[in-house]
């Protein structure tokens, strides 16, 4: 069972998605945050599969509520579902940790389906939060870090691109899961990067995969 933390301030809001998470079959709502300070207590408390950030909210944003939360629990997985993309917005949520970046219009059974993906290790990110950090990411930068990459590296992080888990990305290449762990370590390193989310942002803003689907 999936343990959620929503943190929303709008009750009509926590209300909805809340219903519809419960009636999952994998996932169970544990407690509900109205603010960014209480979200940050009841993530300690709870300790929460799966923390459903919103941005805007009273005491504490989502950026700052994130950022206390991933400092005082590291493994901390946050997924922020909100209604604003601004860079103010996007740029301190990933950088305060947060996985997977999320727009409320988004359909209730995408934001299950991505909950399932974050709790995996894996980003889910709204293409417009692509598209930015791929414009500001590096911006001035004449080191290709990629270069370093070998020719397995770079078929890894196309399949992390994908959302693939280290699992699938081990089954799609005939390698061992061991292995597969070994190759996306080895690129977050060469990359410079903390996760794989930053790391699927780096192969978007250099072209080394495409925006089309």
């Amino acid at each position: 069972m999936i343990r959620i933390l929503l943190a929303d301030d709008h009750e009509m809001v926590r209300i909805g998605v809340s219903a519809y998470l419960q009636a999952q079959p994998d996932m169970e709502v544990v407690a509900e945050a109205v603010n960014g300070q209480e979200a940050v207590d009841l993530a300690l408390e709870h300790r929460p599969d799966i923390i459903l950030m919103d941005m805007v909210m009273p005491i504490l944003n989502g950026a700052e509520a994130t950022r206390e939360i991933i400092q005082k629990w590291p493994t901390a997985k946050v997924m922020v579902v909100t209604s604003f993309i601004d860079d103010d917005k996007v740029y301190p949520a990933l950088e305060a940790g947060a996985i997977s970046y999320l727009l409320k219009t988004s359909k209730a059974s995408h934001i299950a389906d991505s909950i399932r993906k974050t709790l995996s290790g894996n980003a889910v990110l709204e293409p417009e939060v692509t598209n930015k950090m791929m414009m500001r990411m590096r911006q001035g930068s004449g080191h290709a870090l990629h270069e370093d990459l070998t020719d397995r590296e770079r078929e890894v992080l196309l399949l992390m691109a994908e959302g693939k888990t280290n699992q699938e990305i081990a089954d799609t290449l005939y390698i061992a899961l061991k292995t597969a762990k070994t190759h996306v370590s080895n690129i977050l390193s060469k990359l410079e990067v903390n996760d794989r989310t930053q790391a699927v942002i780096y192969a978007y803003e250099h072209k080394l995969v495409s925006t089309k689907k």
